[in-house]
């Protein structure tokens, strides 16, 4: 299954929520993107299915290791390109936002060499 961005999305959140509070329920991810439950709980059908979350009978919801992998590399993206951003003179926000934008978009041949050309230059 090739995920969109927004299931992207979902996974780099989920991967957040369970560093920071050790348990991630739909609710959590609710609140922390700002989404209906309705719609979470519709993602989090698809992510089940595609098999990228496995979810507890107590609502517990755990990245699989296909999950965890994107997940990686969407936050590794967007720390990367929100810190090259930043280096070139762009806001935090500005820089954070359009780094979200670009994570999901740019080839993984473009990132590695963006990731190389920033890693030689600090």
């Amino acid at each position: 299954m090739q995920l969109q961005e927004s299931g992207e999305m979902y996974l780099e959140s989920i991967s957040r929520l369970k560093e920071t509070k050790g348990f991630v329920r739909a609710v959590d991810v609710c609140e922390y993107m700002g989404f209906s439950k309705p719609s979470v709980s519709r993602a989090m059908g698809l992510l089940k299915d595609g098999g990228y979350i496995t979810v507890a009978k107590d609502g517990g919801i755990e990245l699989t290791e296909n999950g965890k992998a994107v997940a990686k590399k969407v936050y590794e993206r967007h720390v990367l390109l929100t810190s090259l951003l930043k280096s070139i003179g762009v806001s935090n926000e500005v820089a954070s936002e359009d780094a979200c934008k670009i994570e999901h978009v740019i080839s993984d041949e473009t990132f590695e060499k963006l990731k190389a050309y920033f890693n030689e230059r600090k």
